[in-house]
């Protein structure tokens, strides 16, 4: 069993001027992003040019903060936005959602498409190995936050978090007695999705998508294998307490959102095989 280290979620304070590491992994995304990004266009026959990727680059930034903060907004926080509209504009509080921000880069992906004569699926066949680089610095900076906890685990790198501090977590979704220091041990599932959703995905995405593959391919397998590993995490995390189990006791509202992620994968890997049209 490990205690959490209880993270200053804010990386530099100038005056009222704060900057938060939850910022700041998302500028690591998309920086990292970007680089890979060149890296992809740089290659031999391939039809992307630098200047190409820096424009994506805006596009993606647009796509991921819109569609993720709304779908956050929708998806999870609908009452509170109802109450207070403007906590959609607090941003530096958290609240980002994966599948509102995929929604958003499509869209994004699309209004590219048109401006570059690219088709779509070229266009997501492109970034899809950009995309685990910054999902996995956003769990990173869950973690900072100590926000998206799992639920109690016996495993020895289960962490103890302060009542003190997290105190949403130990009354609301923990039900824990008023008086508790310290929650029981609990998954980190944030490290967990980090490794999987960034690292593992990464790997495989662009080892995968180093040779020439048919068109949708490489987006099929990035939709696949997300929402394989976000589905296994959803077994061991905590649901949103406002929220909480749907079913059963541990159907998430985030296992929900993936199934049509998974049907999607496979479909387009399908579609992809059948028609072989190999992207360049």
């Amino acid at each position: 069993m490990m205690t959490y280290p209880n993270l200053d979620p804010v990386a530099l304070a100038l005056g009222p001027l704060k900057i938060h590491w939850y910022g700041l992994m998302y500028l690591v995304g998309f920086l990292g992003g970007w680089w890979l990004g060149r890296v992809r266009a740089s290659r031999p026959g391939s039809r992307w040019s630098a200047r190409q990727v820096d424009d994506l680059l805006f596009y993606l930034v647009l796509g991921v903060i819109l569609g993720g903060r709304l779908g956050y907004a929708f998806f999870y926080g609908y009452a509170n936005l109802i109450s207070d509209p403007l906590s959609l504009l607090r941003i530096w509080e958290g609240g980002m959602s994966f599948h509102g921000g995929l929604i958003g880069v499509l869209v994004a992906m699309w209004f590219y498409g048109r401006r570059y004569q690219k088709g779509f699926f070229e266009v997501t066949d492109f970034i899809a190995p950009l995309i685990p680089v910054g999902l996995g610095a956003g769990r990173i900076g869950n973690f900072i936050n100590g926000e998206l906890w799992g639920a109690p685990g016996s495993v020895p790198w289960a962490m103890q978090v302060s009542c003190y501090r997290f105190v949403e977590l130990c009354r609301e979704k923990l039900h824990l007695p008023m008086g508790g220091e310290y929650s029981p041990p609990l998954h980190p599932t944030q490290l967990y999705e980090a490794g999987l959703e960034g690292l593992a995905l990464f790997l495989i995405l662009w080892v995968y998508s180093a040779r020439p593959r048919p068109t949708m391919a490489v987006s099929g397998l990035f939709l696949l294998c997300y929402g394989l590993f976000r589905l296994a995490v959803e077994l061991v995390r905590l649901p949103d307490a406002h929220i909480g189990y749907l079913a059963f006791d541990w159907f998430t509202m985030g296992q929900l959102l993936t199934l049509p992620m998974l049907a999607g994968g496979m479909g387009l890997l399908l579609l992809a095989y059948r028609k072989k049209n190999l992207a360049g």
